[in-house]
């Protein structure tokens, strides 16, 4: 495991918005679905993304990265024949519930998926849930409902279906996707609340991009998926507003002045609530929408308050850490779904942000956090979860000296993340073993 040692840093200037996870996971799945060749430009291509990429190829689409990697050309089809070997979606919850209802469409045989540790624990039973209610057979090889999984070819049969919206709408993703090809139409029912809704947003307007539209209803817990065909088309991945969150944490927390460039506000991110909850923090931050560029300056304290982050679960280690120097209390809540994450984000963050001195009380679904009056130097875990160490990372530029173990996590999203802060001016140096 790679660590970091972390000294007080101010950063100052400007840098680049990676291109969205979530839009590339879901270009590369819906372009290989489509006959004839479609070109994705500013893919990310990280760990995550790579995994979509190739189980994609391994369901039969051919995919090839051309100009230095900027665009990604797919040759899609709509039925695949059994791949020759496991898709390994490694740590990727996206991947391996996109491609376990795209396994559906196989004409035959069977398709087994699996990932990483972490990902071999991760609840998959809604999507097989709903998959056999469709007609395919899908199953967990442990009867527990986690990876491996088994998906059974011959199509999707269609009809009606329910599924629990409250742990993933990575499931309700999937469905979309792959439903349009199913042999009727599909009524989907999701039962109680659904959480992450800017992620099916961000479905939606990917279907949307490729020619396909689904009927919904404005809660978005009822649709209905029409048989219809993805035609080839041209998508532009825009930033990623996850991303973007922290790099703006790190300008709110131990910046001068920080401007963070690249930024996309026309396809739905529900993480761009970020801005509105920094402001409601007391930070001083200004967007120009039309320019896709926002400009932080970094504040001696900040204001507390409470936050519902059902919507944007990712924001969870985000506002985690801009309470590191709230002037009162911050209560996070509706957040029980980030304990099925990489890792259980609510307990790790409330047990890793207590070393700075923080006050955490970890309740089911979220937080609330009493700063210190100074945080305290720190070794820090980031349970191999790229949004924590990325997060802690920054709440340490506010120490003297502390490490963060986990650095080699960073590539599932951001690779760069360690040279861009460095470039801003943070005191960020490799450690060879825990000090």
């Amino acid at each position: 495991m790679v660590s970091i040692q972390v000294t007080k840093s101010k950063i100052d200037g400007a840098v680049r918005c990676p291109s969205s996870k979530s839009y590339s996971h879901r270009a590369l799945a819906i372009a290989s679905l489509t006959e004839g060749k479609s070109t994705i430009t500013n893919a990310l291509l990280a760990r995550d993304t790579l995994a979509t990429l190739a189980g994609c190829r391994a369901l039969g689409a051919l995919i090839e990265t051309t100009h230095e990697g900027h665009a990604v050309e797919v040759h899609g089809k709509r039925r695949f024949e059994p791949p020759e070997n496991v898709i390994n979606a490694e740590n990727s919850g996206t991947t391996i519930r996109i491609l376990t209802a795209m396994s559906g469409l196989a004409t035959n045989g069977y398709t087994v998926l699996t990932g990483d540790e972490s990902l071999r624990k991760r609840p998959m039973q809604p999507i097989l849930d709903a998959l056999g209610q469709l007609g395919v057979q899908a199953f967990s090889t442990k009867a527990n409902g986690t990876p491996p999984l088994v998906v059974k070819g011959g199509g999707i049969r269609g009809g009606d279906a329910e599924i629990d919206g409250s742990i993933s709408s990575q499931f309700i993703s999937g469905l979309l996707i792959a439903g349009i090809y199913a042999e009727s139409e599909i009524s989907l029912k999701i039962k109680g609340d659904l959480v992450s809704k800017p992620y099916v947003q961000a479905t939606l307007a990917t279907m949307a991009q490729f020619g396909v539209k689904v009927d919904h209803d404005s809660s978005m817990l009822s649709y209905r998926i029409k048989n219809s065909a993805y035609r080839p088309s041209e998508f532009d991945v825009p930033s990623d507003f996850s991303t973007a969150a922290l790099i703006l944490s790190a300008g709110a927390l131990a910046g001068k002045r920080l401007e963070v460039t690249g930024l996309n506000f026309a396809l739905p991110q529900g993480d761009s609530a970020v801005i509105e909850i920094m402001k409601q923090m007391g930070c001083n931050v200004k967007a120009d929408r039309q320019r896709g560029h926002v400009v932080i300056h970094g504040a001696d304290r900040l204001e507390g308050g409470q936050f519902n982050l059902a919507d944007t679960p990712d924001l969870l280690p985000v506002v985690s850490i801009l309470a590191l120097k709230a002037k009162s209390p911050v209560k996070i809540t509706g957040v029980a779904h980030a304990r099925v994450k990489e890792t259980d984000r609510v307990a790790n963050i409330a047990r890793e942000l207590a070393k700075f001195g923080a006050m955490v009380d970890e309740f089911h679904d979220g937080l609330t956090i009493k700063a210190p009056e100074k945080l305290q130097n720190a070794v820090l875990e980031a349970y191999n979860d790229h949004r924590l160490f990325m997060a802690f990372t920054i709440a340490a530029m506010m120490t003297e000296k502390s490490i963060v173990a986990g650095a080699e996590s960073v590539d599932v999203s951001y690779p760069n993340f360690i040279e861009d802060m460095r470039r801003l001016g943070a005191g960020l140096s490799p450690v060879s073993a825990r000090e």
